[in-house]
């Protein structure tokens, strides 16, 4: 009740403040009227974001309440290993600054995400390190966080890692150097921050790293036993460190098969992750695809490796079907259908060119009908398999 009396006062004394310097600034002559107004553009944004972020610390509060159940699964990480019910979450691309997309969407479908998803690369950049700030606003919200790791070796700055190859030379069998432990200088420094976070994070690392055609992890640099290789490694890494607060989330491509050729084995993954998007007749190489044909067609080879399933990427795009019908369709099969299931993260994207040279919005929150069609169907599930609120 105090923390929320003086954010109160504390906004109150800001807008007053903000409202003088206004005023002062308004009564000035008009000779100055150019740099006036962009002052008091810069103070209408200062005054927004704070409001933002009142806005979010209220919100909050709200969400860790309706979240409290999931405490005792932050502090006994075989739960989250082994779930007894679907655990929901997503990614919104649009997160730069604070988490609120994520929360309407939520509030959009009248539910709150056990899971929020970012996704970082690995580098020298500031923004290639542990993602302290995120993962932290994700925990403070009540969620946990999930990170999809991108092993982009020729992001390392040369000048600081003079030991690794030169920059285009690096993708090329570029895993068997990281099982060798040249990349161990950024991989103890990741693993120790992590550790110092604590709580689980589920980390999805080197996605789709059978798919042949899309990132340099794949078969055209790499042999299937240098990837279980490298995965291998990372995970000893971590271990080492103490970073056993990884929840780790192997996800193979769907489309490309040998799955079990880079399975890196029981003891090194939790969750077996696999992407279900359907880009419908948008490119020359894709069809209106239903979720049975993107991932029930899989859905033996995936239960043989006996771990809970996570739909890692889970959207459809609008062009050239029923969009409405494939969330539909979709949901009334997991719970009866594909019962290792245990995650579902939307994918939230407005903005989407990392696969096709258009721009593709998966986005959902405006379209009434699918917002729908999801809760409908969801609440049509079992009990004990619908997500807390």
């Amino acid at each position: 009740m105090t923390s929320k009396i003086s954010r109160i006062f504390t906004s109150i004394i800001a807008l007053l403040a903000g409202l003088g310097i206004v005023f002062l600034l308004s009564t000035v002559s008009e000779e100055s009227k150019g740099p006036i107004e962009q002052v008091l553009e810069k103070i209408e944004n200062k005054i927004h974001d704070f409001e933002e972020k009142n806005i979010i610390l209220s919100q909050t509060e709200k969400r860790s309440y309706k979240l409290k159940w999931l405490q005792a699964y932050n502090h006994d990480i075989k739960k989250l290993k082994n779930p007894t019910f679907m655990l929901f979450g997503a990614f919104d691309n649009r997160t730069e600054k604070n988490f609120k997309p994520v929360i309407n969407l939520e509030d959009t479908l009248n539910t709150t995400f056990p899971i929020i998803h970012i996704y970082t690369a690995w580098g020298s950049k500031a923004d290639q390190q542990f993602p302290k700030k995120a993962v932290t606003d994700i925990k403070d919200l009540g969620s946990i966080p999930m990170i999809t790791w991108e092993p982009w070796l020729t992001a390392f700055d040369a000048k600081t890692n003079p030991n690794l190859k030169p920059m285009g030379k690096r993708d090329k069998n570029g895993l068997i150097d990281i099982a060798n432990g040249k990349y161990d200088f950024y991989l103890q420094t990741w693993a120790t921050e992590a550790k110092e976070f604590g709580t689980p994070i589920f980390l999805r690392l080197a996605h789709e790293m059978n798919d042949p055609y899309r990132y340099p992890w794949g078969p055209q640099n790499n042999n299937p036993k240098d990837f279980v290789a490298a995965w291998q490694h990372i995970h000893d890494v971590f271990n080492k460190m103490g970073a056993t607060n990884i929840i780790w989330v192997w996800a193979p491509h769907p489309a490309y098969g040998f799955f079990e050729y880079y399975y890196p084995g029981s003891a090194y993954v939790d969750y077996v992750g696999i992407g279900t998007l359907n880009y419908g007749p948008v490119v020359n190489w894709s069809k209106w695809w239903t979720f049975d044909e993107i991932f029930g067609n899989h859905y033996k080879a995936f239960a043989a490796f006996k771990k809970p399933i996570m739909l890692t990427e889970f959207a459809s795009l609008s062009y050239g079907g029923s969009r409405s019908k494939w969330y539909k369709d979709a949901l009334e099969a997991i719970p009866v259908k594909y019962p290792l299931v245990k995650s579902l993260i939307f994918f939230h994207f407005d903005s989407d060119n990392t696969t096709t040279q258009q721009t593709l919005n998966w986005q959902i929150i405006n379209d009434t009908s699918i917002v729908k069609t999801i809760k409908t169907e969801i609440n049509k599930w079992d009990d004990s398999l619908k997500v807390k609120r």
